[in-house]
Formats: C-alpha cells, sequence, structure tokens
C-alpha cells in the first residue's frame, strides 16, 4: 500500500482538507499505514499535479478541499484489483524472540511480557477508536469496521501468543 492510495481511497468517500485526511488517519487508517502531516500535503500536491485529484475549494489561511477525479477512481480500481500485495514479513519484534537464547530466562520471560503488555495496550487502544468513531452507514465505516476487527483480533492473538511463549522459557 502507498500513501497516494491511501488518501485515493479516503477522497473516494468524499472530498476533504488535508487537516480532515491527517484526522481520517489517525482514527481510521493510522494502525494500518501511518502518516504523518508534512507526507500527507506533500502527496496531496503530488496527487494534484499527476491530475488524480483536484482542489474544488479554498478556504481561509490557504485551506484546500480536495476532491477525487475519475483518474485517481480508475487509479484506485486498478491498485485494488490489478496489484498483488505486498506481503511484509519483516518484524523487529519477532525477530527479536529468534534471539532470546543469549538472554537470562528471565530476560526473556520479561521481553515477551512486555510484547503481551504491548498488544494488549493496542487492543485497548484500538477499542477506544471504535467508540469515538461515528460510524455512519457508508462504505469508509463498513471497510473501516472491518479492518478494526483485524486489529483487535491480530492484538489479542500476538498478546495470547507471547503469553504462550513466556510460559516455554
Amino acid at each position: 500500500m502507498s500513501l497516494r492510495h491511501a488518501l485515493l481511497g479516503l477522497l473516494s468517500d468524499r472530498p476533504a482538507s488535508g487537516y480532515d485526511l491527517l484526522k481520517l488517519f489517525e482514527t481510521s487508517l493510522a494502525n494500518a499505514w501511518p502518516a504523518t502531516q508534512s507526507q500527507v500535503y506533500t502527496e496531496l500536491a503530488k496527487l494534484a499535479d499527476s491530475g488524480l485529484v483536484t482542489v474544488t475549494a479554498q478556504g481561509p489561511r490557504g485551506r484546500k478541499e480536495y476532491t477525487i477525479t475519475d483518474a485517481g477512481m480508475a487509479e484506485l480500481r486498478h491498485w485494488l484489483t490489478g496489484t498483488t500485495p505486498v506481503q511484509h514479513t519483516r518484524s523487529d519484534l519477532l525477530l527479536r524472540v529468534f534471539f532470546l537464547g543469549v538472554l537470562t530466562p528471565e530476560q526473556g520471560r520479561e521481553y515477551l511480557g512486555w510484547l503481551a503488555d504491548i498488544s494488549a495496550q493496542g487492543h485497548r487502544r484500538l477499542r477506544a477508536v471504535e467508540e469515538s468513531v461515528d460510524w455512519d452507514e457508508d462504505d469508509l465505516s463498513a471497510y473501516g469496521r472491518i479492518a478494526l476487527e483485524y486489529g483487535l483480533r491480530f492484538n489479542a492473538m500476538r498478546r495470547e501468543w507471547a503469553e504462550w511463549a513466556a510460559g516455554q522459557i
């Protein structure tokens, strides 16, 4: 996934300003694809230059509202159906598990306990997002809930696994 496609996907739901898109990232995409303010605004400019979005309104202090174009929608659809997702298999968290043998058993259990704790925190954070979002019946809400459920289940699985692994040491 790229920031480009994330922005196009958000704009496919409704026009939005860069600020609006940043807020959407914080409440919906941050767990899947985090982005900074400078990244979002830089990519919006590139999308506008390439004709994938257009500025449809301008407000005070340089506020711009962006709308996806037909070309942008075609690009988003191509990305969704015409490309294979990259499956990243790198995990700094899991790589460390392979080398826990160089530590004392207590240190290994401490690391796995920490991993269980951050997974539980991630689960709680996603529950808070779930409760704070004003869910609609639109596609972004429907599929956003599905993606959120993935995060909830992943964090629950990782916590359970880390607790089990600590018991194996």
